[in-house]
């Protein structure tokens, strides 16, 4: 790993992020980049920047964006991708991507929709009506398209969405490209945008909570959307050896499962969360006692916590290394939230460091599970898990690893 791009609620970069994670500042608030029925009384983790706003830092002095066809038209979905991928590609300084067989496997579940929201609601009163450049570029694959492009990128190109375990499948698939000596180089993650569908969508399944969420306490009432992108550069040894670039961590190990339980539900008793944890540790070689931090899924529905929660103490036993959901920072970014927090596993080893699990205040009765509350620096943190469970069952776990 050579680079990483984070943009969320709670900061624009990754020193951003860590400075909010070190005053314990949630970015979770009300929303003000759309109109919505629900403005006033569903809190969301926004990115605190307009489209135009985003456009112009992508194309600052220091950008490898190659092109300048970042403008404000094009999904928001695409541009905090492009911002957060520059960050990444930045700090990998491996300078031409050109030279190295380079890929881009992107997960997104939103796409295009936020101008797709735009457009119909004139199309629909005249056909002739609304911007056709508001409908291009709505499908979940054209975010890739972009970026590669915009990037320079050609020798892979793919998308994957699987729900909220999208980008942690990303990062996966291009470790098992690396691994396997097809790609030298891959940008990897995940991006997702707020949109009025996505919040109408959840809030029918009643599970969006009035007030900032509470994961993994025993009065959490569900979770908050939001919106953000996460982006990690994976590199082959011998890319590492001829560039001189610094690795700050490895994929150590992951597993991908489905337990096919439910639509929208886990298991109960977490079988496709434990499995995905289960094969994860045996990929990377590892014991569970040597797992120094998990970051959870941990949306703060009733059923995620208590069945993640569950398969935690199922694999783990009495000897729970420190855990936290960060989505009480940052919202639950959907497709994003497994990059975004793959970025964040690494910062916890970069700096040694344990992130809060905000807003604890009481463990669950059936599990007792007690999250870290407080941010915590100078402890050893050499092998953290990261967790990402979607809708339809699609589990997957990873792990990240000091070198």
């Amino acid at each position: 790993m050579a680079g990483t791009g984070v943009i969320s609620a709670i900061g624009l970069s990754a020193a951003e992020t860590m400075a909010s994670f070190r005053q314990e500042r949630s970015g979770i608030g009300r929303i003000s980049l759309f109109e919505s029925f629900y403005k006033e009384t569903l809190p969301v983790g926004e990115v605190k920047l307009t489209n135009a706003d985003l456009v112009e830092k992508v194309h600052g002095p220091q950008s490898t964006v190659h092109r300048s066809k970042a403008t404000a038209a094009l999904p928001r979905t695409t541009l905090l991708a492009i911002h957060a991928v520059d960050e990444a590609i930045r700090q990998a300084g491996l300078g031409d991507l050109k030279k190295w067989r380079t890929g881009l496997i992107s997960g997104t579940t939103v796409g295009g929709m936020d101008r797709t929201e735009e457009f119909f609601p004139a199309f629909i009163g005249d056909i002739n009506a609304g911007h056709l450049r508001d409908v291009v570029n709505h499908e979940c694959g054209k975010t890739a398209e972009v970026m590669a492009e915009l990037f320079g990128i050609t020798g892979f190109l793919s998308t994957i969405n699987t729900a909220c375990s999208s980008s942690v499948n990303a990062i996966s698939y291009g470790a098992r490209l690396i691994t396997q000596g097809l790609l030298d180089v891959v940008v990897a993650g995940g991006t997702d945008a707020l949109t009025r569908f996505t919040l109408n969508g959840f809030n029918s399944l009643m599970i969006l909570d009035g007030a900032p969420c509470r994961p993994f306490d025993a009065s959490r009432s569900g979770l908050n959307l939001g919106e953000g992108a996460g982006y990690v550069v994976l590199v082959s040894d011998r890319v590492l050896l001829e560039t001189g670039a610094r690795s700050l961590s490895v994929v150590a190990g992951y597993g991908n499962t489905n337990d096919a339980y439910h639509q929208t539900a886990s298991s109960p008793e977490g079988r496709g969360s434990y499995a995905a944890m289960e094969k994860a540790l045996q990929l990377a070689g590892l014991d569970t006692a040597q797992i120094d931090y998990i970051n959870l899924h941990g949306t703060g529905t009733l059923n995620n916590d208590l069945s993640e929660g569950t398969a935690v103490k199922r694999l783990f036993g009495d000897r729970i290394p420190r855990l936290s959901s960060t989505k009480a920072f940052t919202g639950h970014t959907l497709g994003a939230s497994g990059g975004i927090e793959a970025v964040f596993s690494i910062l916890a080893i970069q700096h040694q460091c344990v992130f809060p699990n905000l807003r604890f205040g009481e463990a669950m009765p059936e599990l007792g599970i007690v999250p870290q509350t407080k941010f915590e620096s100078d402890v050893r943190v050499q092998h953290v898990m990261s967790n990402s469970f979607g809708f339809g069952g699609n589990c997957s776990s990873i792990i990240f690893s000091q070198n």
